[in-house]
């Protein structure tokens, strides 16, 4: 999925740079030259801007025969400790081989290159799927291999020993919840344009009612239909997994209570807060306790709350789209859907209170 790159948002020169009112997201001269010491491609590249570009910015490069893609930050304002590209880049890594991920090719800590930290991976050729299914998996019997496909990959994320992948350190094993409660609350601070009750009455609903968590494990944080690549051609599969910013270790359940969060089923009536896509009500797709069934017996663990893990992620999704919502107000996106997000904000975050009450 392509986007409109803005007449801001590549430059040759750090000086253009300099001259421009909003920081580019590319810098040309010194991007081509750390290109050329990674052997990445020669010469001028085509460049077209991939994903949604709602959050980090995504490019593909096509690069004297070679293509690749090149993911960095968005622009600032960046709240603290979110868009961390060198963070992705070290969890793909590890999990190359174990998981199912793009090969990472390059890695640039260096704000001074193109204005922030980025890293290059291989391109996956492949189907990313937001309103509608690829014509060859678009049956109900590839609609269902998919919905599987979504959970056998999570359970096969949650069981690489992540010791063992040399993740020591990406993330403290114990009080996982906890910890993501404080963020964001934090984050909620940093990122809100306005007062909503409604988001610090759940923060504290969740923190009252905090689940025991089984085993840690690698936690991807953002586990969704809209962020796997499915091969474009039956039998339906998952083959890359994208987004890996909000990665860590910690509780499993809360990749599952977001997936199911984010997931339409044809069973929820009006009943559903967060519906990011619709293609999952088609007739075919297993429903939501289906997909809770299916992890459940691969993973050996059993979704204790399924509640709680999806009003968490319903929060998580709140304070984010308010970060959101907050740079396309103050200028530093170009997205009029980032826009729009004022009043939808508010009205998530009373759903969310509403399924505190409901618990």
């Amino acid at each position: 999925m392509a986007h409109e790159i803005a007449p801001d948002d590549v430059v040759r020169t750090h000086a253009e740079a300099a001259a421009q009112e909003r920081p580019p997201l590319l810098v040309l001269e010194p991007l081509l030259a750390f290109l050329d010491r990674e052997g990445l491609g020669a010469g001028e590249p085509e460049i077209t801007a991939i994903g949604d570009g709602r959050s980090n910015a995504t490019f593909l490069l096509h690069r004297g025969g070679a293509r690749f893609v090149l993911r960095r930050p968005p622009r600032p304002p960046i709240p603290p400790s979110a868009n961390d590209m060198l963070r992705e880049a070290r969890v793909q890594r590890a999990l190359a081989g174990r998981v199912r991920v793009a090969e990472i090719l390059a890695v640039c800590e260096s704000p001074e290159v193109i204005g922030a930290p980025f890293y290059v991976m291989e391109e996956m050729r492949g189907e990313v799927v937001t309103t509608a299914m690829p014509a060859g998996l678009d049956t109900p019997e590839q609609r269902r291999r998919t919905g599987e496909q979504l959970v056998d990959a999570l359970v096969e994320l949650h069981a690489v020993d992540w010791r063992a992948a040399g993740l020591e350190g990406f993330g403290k094993p114990e009080g996982y919840l906890e910890r993501q409660l404080r963020r964001f609350l934090g984050l909620w601070e940093h990122n809100k344009t306005r007062e909503i009750p409604a988001v610090e009455s759940v923060g504290t609903w969740l923190r009252d009612h905090l689940p025991q968590s089984p085993p840690s494990t690698i936690v991807h944080g953002d586990y969704r239909l809209g962020n796997v690549m499915l091969a474009a051609a039956p039998p339906a599969e998952v083959v890359a997994i994208f987004d890996w910013e909000m990665s860590t270790i910690g509780d499993p359940l809360a990749d599952l209570g977001y997936l199911c969060l984010t997931y339409a089923s044809r069973d929820d009536g009006d009943d559903q807060p967060f519906q990011l896509s619709k293609v999952t009500l088609d007739e075919g797709w297993p429903l939501r306790d289906e997909l809770i069934a299916r992890y459940e017996e691969r993973s050996g663990r059993s979704m204790t709350d399924i509640r709680w893990y999806q009003t968490l992620a319903l929060w998580k999704a709140i304070v984010f789209m308010e970060g959101n919502f907050k740079r396309a107000s103050s200028g530093m996106s170009d997205d009029p859907y980032l826009k729009s997000f004022g009043d939808t904000i508010v009205e998530m975050a009373e759903r969310a209170e509403g399924l505190t009450r409901d618990a």
